[in-house]
């Protein structure tokens, strides 16, 4: 039995771990996307 709490256990951490890992990848697309952008409007304006 403590072997399937244990297994759960990891799976979870596991699974939280990924939704991490979106959200930090999320981030550095938003922030790459804020960057783009402001090249582009430095690059309109010369």
């Amino acid at each position: 039995m403590w072997k399937l709490i244990a297994a759960a256990g990891l799976a979870l951490f596991v699974l939280s771990a990924c939704n991490t890992v979106k959200g930090a990848g999320e981030d550095v697309q938003a922030a790459g996307h804020a960057v783009q952008q402001e090249a582009a409007e430095a690059q309109d304006a010369m």
